[in-house]
This record gives C-alpha cells, structure tokens and sequence, in this order.
C-alpha cells in the first residue's frame, strides 16, 4: 500500500480547478477562425493566405472538370480582396425540399462545414473538392465575403463579414449574363500577418491548372496596378506542353514529348470505377529528374503516391528490357531507374472517383486501385514508342548508360569523402571555425563569404553552438554537372565534410552535423550569386535538408538609424518606413473636423493604412491626370456612379469639386467652373489668364482602383473631408505646429517628415561594413536576428526558376530578366 501527502491548499491549484466549465464547443465557423491552420495551412508567412484563393479557384475548376464551364477568372482587386468567377452552372440557391431550417443552398455552402456538390457522385464524377469544407473556411477567414450567382435569368446576391450572414439572399430578375459564380473575398486581417498577395505565385498555380484542364481559357488579373495587368492562359495541347513549357530552357533529347492517355476500369471493393491516365514525359540533357503528380487537378508531393509508383515500375521494367536488348556490351553497367529518370520531365494526372490520400494535405495518393491502371497505360504506350522511334530510344537508353557510368564514378569519390571521415574532428575542413555543442540539433552553421567576412564572424559568433565555414571565391553551379564532378570540387567538397553527410544515393540525414544551415553573404551582386549557387546545391543534391527545413538565409539589416546615442538597426526599407512613421507619430495629433483626436497607435495605424491609400490614389490619377483632384475624388467619394446618373447630378459634383480645389491648389487668382459633359464630367480652370479643362470619366467609378477607394468612402468621408466645402479640414498637432490634412497620402506625408528630423540614416552594403560586434548583435545573436527559411511552396516553379538562372540556354535566361527587371532586383 502507498501512501500519497497531499497538499491542502490542492483545491485551489489550476490543476484541481480543471472542470467541466473548461470544456468549449466551438460550433459553426467558430472552430475555423479558432485554429485556421488546421485547414489552411500557416497564416503568417502567405501560405494560408493563397490557400484561400486555392479553395475558391478549385470549385471553379471542378465545374471545368465536370464539362459545365469554359472560364475561370481571377482578379487580385486594389483592396487586397480576390475575384473569382466562372461559366458553369452557377451554385444552386434553391431550397432542399427536405431540409428541415428552410436556408438556401447557397448559405449552407457558405456558412456549414461539410456542406456541397461533391459527396454526390452524380454532380461531379471527379472533383478536387472531397470534405465540403472549402468555400465555408473562406467565408470564415474573410472580413467581407459576397457571393453572385447567375442562373436561369436571374442573379443572386448573397453578403457575409466574418462567416455570418449580413445580406439575406436577394433575387434580381431578369439579368442577361451567362450562367456561373462570382466570389469576391477580403481576408481578414485578424487572422493573416500578411495580406498582400504574390501575383506571381498566382499566375503559376493558374498557368498549371489551364495545362491540365485542357482547352479551358483562365483570365489572371492584377488589378492592383495602373493599368491593370492581365495574362490568359488556355493550352489545348494539355500536359504534353506543360512538359514543354517546363523544359523550356533545356535541350530536348527526343523531338517530342511521349503522351500516354487512356481509361482502366478497375475494381473498388464491390463498385467498378473508370480511372483517367494522362501521362506525358520527355528527356533533356540536363542531370536532374522533374517529376509532377496530380490526383483530379490537386498536386500531389513526395511521396507522392500509387500513380507515380505505377509510372516508375513501368518505366524502368520497359526500358531496361529495351537496353538489354539494345545496349552495347561495353556499356552494359546495371542500370537503375535512377540512371533511367536521369534528365526526365514527366507529369502524371489521375482523375477519378472519390480518391482516398494519406493525409488531410492530400500529398500522397493512396489508392491501390489506380498503380495497376498508370502501369498498364505508361507500359503500353511506351513499348510502342520505343519500336516506332529507335534512334530517339537509342539517345534515351545511352544517357542512362552514361548516367550509370557516372554513378559508379561518384560512389567512388563517395568512398574517398567516407575514408577521409573516419576520424571525425582531425577530418574536418582546416578553415571551419566548429562549435563547442556536439547536439546537431542545438549547433548553428554560417557559411561565409570569403575570408575577410568570415574573420569577423568568427570573432562575433557564440563559440559554444555557431561554427564559420568561410568558402573562398564562386561556388561550382551544381545545375550544369554530374554527381562525380561534383564530389571532387574542392569548395564543394569543404561543404560536405563540414555537413557530414554526402549527396546521392548513401544520403543519411542523420549524419548531419549541424541542423540550422545558414548562407550569410554580402547584399551585392557577388553575394548574390554565391547565395543562388549555394541554393542551387542544397535544392538539386540535397533536396532533404531543404525539405527537412534546415536551410536558412541571413538576413543582416540593411540601415542603421542613430539620433543622439539612441541607434537602431533596420532590416529593410518596409522597416525603415515604420520605423520613422512610429517616431512622427510619438506626440502628435490629428484633429478631424468634428473636434475629435487620433494619436497614439491609433494614429500610427491609421497612418499606415493612408500608405496603402496614398499608392491607389497616385494609381486613380492615370484615369483623371491631375492628382490633387484625384486625391479629393478618392476622399469624397464625388465618382460614384450616382454622381453620373444624369445632368443634375454631374452638375452637383461638379459644383463641389470646384468649392474644394482652391484649397488643393491653392494659387492666387485660379478660377473653377465645370458642368455636365457627354463622357462624363468636365472641369475648367483658369490660371495666370490660361484656360485649362479635363474630363473625370463616367467609366472611371467601374475601375478597380476606384472601386477599391469607394469602398472607404466612409473612413474618407470621416477624416479627410471638410465639414463643409471650403471648411476646415483635419489638422496634425505636433510640436507646436498645424498642418491641414486632406488626403491620405498628407497624412503619411507628414508623419514621415516629422520622423525623420534628426535622424542619421546609413545603409549597409555588405558585410565587411560591420564590425563583429555589430555582425554579433544584428545577424548572430538569436535573440534579435532575423533569419530567412529556404522552402519550396511549388515545386514545378522552383525547379523552372534553377532551370532558366542556372542552366545552359542563354536564350531562357535573357526573356526571365527583363520579364522581372521591374518587379525584383536580379543580380545573376
């Protein structure tokens, strides 16, 4: 028998306390605004956020899939929200004659979880959408969410903020517009870090969906800039030009890509269900495999699953028996598949009934049904291939004889690499500085450009768990050589003795010495290229470190800002930017119209906010021409659509545009008149005896810019608007003076300049600026370091971008910069 002591204070401890009143049931949405990762991935570094636009363009594209829909739009508004449209059948908004609330359709789909078309076989055969829980998480997530849908001539019109229902389903008759949906969602930004949307990462999950939904035209907008951009998308050639398009900047070992497509009936249990195979493969002269997998248009990662298991069994069974057959004997090395897949590009997509993945991620495909369906399409097809084509077959099986030959090479070298390693410290590289920690998963790497950078980082390191590997000159572009030239280069050679653990095919992640990996170069163009090359290897011979999430970019702090003794190191210009607005703010006041004052976080938020409005005022005025009338059309909202309704109300705009613009532009003797004219409305004034005229569009309130601007007419109206034409207007208070406030760009303005008085601003260019005490306190020192995780969020792009940076063909290359010269900074 044992005896316990108890405490007999126990009843008031936490842990007594733990009763049935602790237990919540989140009901409805509750539980998705509760834990959104749990359905859409990370909400702080922009994952979760495309993840929404994801969700919607999915349905979308399961009406493209189902034959019901020939377009899907998606338009990035200037208001961080996102449009989504298409052709198909339009969600239904009728009532279920046995649903029991009486709630259409619509709201069910929007506002329950597990809720839609796909459970029923007989609306969609095959769809992407499995759980029903797409549309109602997005609905969830957004501050604003409204959903149009267009069916049998009329339109329905449904509003939600926050997941519930603030406009009841309206019905409007009559309406001449083909059917289909329309969702327009604004995320919310107490749930997202982040809000602004990578337009790239969109247009290239969009590019990828038109590729295999063959002869579906996709409309990709960023109506974020002045004049908005627009890239369509519509390939009827399917996956066989997305393999084109993915060897673009590569040399194609045979004419054209191999195309095997066919159906299988297999057997499910007791159901029989047809299996669709769309296979499409091509080799190039390049060192590396690109392997995508699709399942019903979701992609599918590593593992991948049973359709590429079937693809790959097919693969090396028929062609090894080719080179048997084919091969001459003195380079009959044993070939593998990997010497097979050795420059091979291919895409697998499945589509069928009910697909079962082994997660909730959907990255492996489970099916067993469907191995045997993809082998017996692949084999087929490319037996015939290869006697129909034997002098390409012929190119095909000497590079994998070639790539066996280097293999045997490499684990040569491997050999060496593992003899020299034997005794762990007396092996390791002269020039590593190591650490004291013996925990891999407690020591830090810095891997240094050049001795001069590595000299002072050795100096500022923690010596206890952060090593310096100093790497002198270029790194070997691993993207343009084999595995064995690689093991012999010296630099290369260095990295790898210092990991611990050896690229290729003896691999073992848990011989790796140090489990946070950090490239740290200078900001100029050679640190540029050491840091694409050093990438480039990790991602093409050691794609499980950057998988594993070892890989780390250092981010050291680009200005130094000092005031008196006070200093403060900055990361980037967003940072700087905040940094003085902060300063303007300490102290100051803005007074609206109506007496009331801002200061404060208040004020610094709503400075911040005026940033975003200033840039989509200055985007307004390529629509008008004169931005201090643009400014005052954003914050009195004077180019609604009512203000062009008729005469009489152009006249009304017109007068109080002409009572507020002498306070804009405020020279002495400048008239204004304006009135009514065709196009919309025309001003006029007169300056200095010249006459000058414009008119504001009637078209400009449908612009997505002006749109946007509408859409805060009320926070406008509130702040930057006199209380009456020619009135007083807000004021910033700070330090003893005024200064009059009308448009949101005065506003940041204003608080900037004030933020920066005194202060001493010096940027950085590399590290050889800093000295190790500094380097120690901004990029050493976990605790105020900033560090950038390498992740690859799509793998076809990233293998497309170290294909076009770091491959052979100039061409590619040349098309990529000037395609990006004006939205990021490319030292190649």
């Amino acid at each position: 028998m044992q005896t316990v002591e108890t405490d007999t204070d126990a009843a008031a401890s936490p842990a007594s306390s733990y009763t049935a009143a602790n237990i919540k049931l989140l009901k409805g949405l509750d539980a998705v605004r509760k834990r959104p990762g749990m359905y859409i991935g990370d909400t702080d570094d922009g994952s979760g956020l495309h993840h929404m636009i994801w969700e919607v363009s999915d349905n979308a594209f399961d009406e493209a899939q189902a034959g019901f829909a020939s377009e899907v739009h998606v338009i990035l508004n200037p208001d961080r929200s996102v449009t989504v449209t298409d052709d198909g059948r339009g969600i239904p908004c009728d009532v279920d004659p046995a649903s029991t609330d009486g709630r259409p359709a619509i709201e069910l789909i929007f506002c329950e979880l597990h809720a839609g078309g796909k459970f029923d076989q007989n609306a969609y055969k095959t769809s992407g959408g499995l759980h029903g829980v797409g549309a109602a998480v997005v609905n969830a997530l957004s501050s604003r969410l409204e959903a149009r849908v267009f069916r049998d001539g009329r339109e329905y019109r449904m509003g939600f903020a926050d997941g519930v229902l603030t406009e009841p389903l309206t019905v409007i008759e009559g309406v001449r517009r083909r059917p289909g949906t329309a969702v327009t969602f604004l995320p919310s930004p107490a749930i997202f870090t982040r809000l602004d949307f990578d337009p790239e990462k969109v247009e290239n999950r969009l590019r990828q969906l038109a590729f295999l939904n063959s002869g579906v035209r996709v409309v990709f907008t960023d109506a974020r800039t002045a004049p908005a951009r627009t890239e369509e998308f519509r390939y009827d050639g399917g996956i066989a030009e997305f393999v084109r398009h993915l060897d673009r900047s590569k040399k194609a070992v045979q004419l054209r890509p191999i195309v095997a497509r066919g159906d299988r009936q297999a057997q499910r249990g007791e159901e029989q269900i047809t299996v669709e195979v769309d296979v499409a493969l091509q080799w190039n002269e390049s060192y590396s495999e690109q392997l995508l997998a699709f399942t019903n248009n979701i992609q599918q990662r590593e593992p991948f699953g049973t359709h590429v298991a079937g693809f790959r069994s097919a693969l090396t069974s028929t062609l090894k028996a080719y080179a048997e057959a084919n091969l001459s004997a003195k380079k009959k090395l044993e070939v593998t598949g990997d010497d097979l897949r050795e420059g091979l590009t291919a895409i697998v997509s499945v589509k069928l009934p009910d697909p079962k993945f082994g997660s909730q991620t959907k990255d492996k495909l489970v099916s067993s049904e469907v191995q045997a369906a993809v082998q017996s399409v692949v084999a087929e097809t490319l037996k015939t291939w290869l006697d129909e084509n034997p002098a390409e077959a012929r190119k095909i099986i000497e590079k994998a004889a070639d790539a066996a030959s280097a293999r045997e090479a490499a684990r040569k070298a491997r050999e060496i690499t593992r003899r020299k390693s034997v005794l762990e410290i007396s092996s390791l590289p002269g020039k590593l500085a190591d650490c004291q920690e013996r925990d891999p998963a407690k020591s830090e790497l810095f891997i240094v450009e050049g001795d001069s950078a590595g000299g002072s980082a050795k100096q500022g390191r923690f010596r206890e768990f952060q090593a310096i590997l100093p790497l002198r000159g270029k790194v070997l572009n691993t993207e343009r050589a084999r595995a064995d030239v690689i093991l012999k280069n010296d630099q290369i050679g260095t990295l790898i003795t210092a990991l611990g653990v050896v690229p290729g095919e003896d691999f073992d992640i848990a011989k790796l010495r140090y489990h946070k990996i950090i490239i740290m170069t200078d900001a100029d163009v050679d640190g540029s290229h050491i840091r694409t090359l050093l990438v480039t290897f990790f991602q093409r011979k050691m794609p499980q470190l950057v998988d594993a999430g070892h890989i780390y970019i250092a981010q050291p702090p680009l200005y130094r800002a000092s005031r008196g003794r006070d200093e403060r190191y900055l990361l980037d210009e967003a940072a700087r930017d905040s940094y003085l607005l902060r300063l303007g703010c300490d102290g100051a006041a803005l007074v609206l119209p109506d007496g009331s004052a801002i200061s404060g976080d208040g004020l610094f938020e709503m400075a911040s906010s005026a940033q975003q409005f200033a840039r989509l005022i200055v985007q307004a005025d390529a629509y008008i021409g004169l931005l201090p009338l643009t400014k005052a059309l954003a914050v009195s909202g004077a180019w609604t659509p009512e203000a062009f309704a008729d005469d009489a109300c152009k006249q009304a705009a017109a007068d109080f545009l002409c009572s507020v613009m002498p306070a804009r532009m405020p020279e002495p003797g400048t008239q204004w008149s304006g009135g009514p004219d065709p196009d919309g409305i025309r001003l006029t004034w007169k300056k200095r005896g010249v006459t000058n005229s414009l008119v504001i569009p009637a078209d400009v309130s449908e612009t997505p810019v002006a749109g946007a601007l509408l859409r805060h007419f009320d926070d406008f109206q509130a702040v930057y608007v006199e209380a009456e034409p020619g009135g007083q207007a807000s004021v910033l208070r700070a330090g003893g003076k005024e200064t009059s406030i009308r448009s949101p760009g005065d506003l940041h303005d204003a608080l900037t300049a004030r933020g920066s008085l005194g202060i001493q601003m010096q940027r950085y260019k590399g590290l050889g600026e800093m000295n190790p005490d500094q380097l120690k306190k901004t990029t050493l020192d976990p605790a105020s370091r900033s560090l950038l995780q390498v992740q690859v969020d799509d793998q076809a792009t990233a293998d497309e971008v170290l294909s076009i940076l770091m491959g052979e063909e100039v061409e590619p290359r040349r098309e990529f910069i000037m395609s990006h010269a004006q939205s990021a900074n490319l030292d190649i």
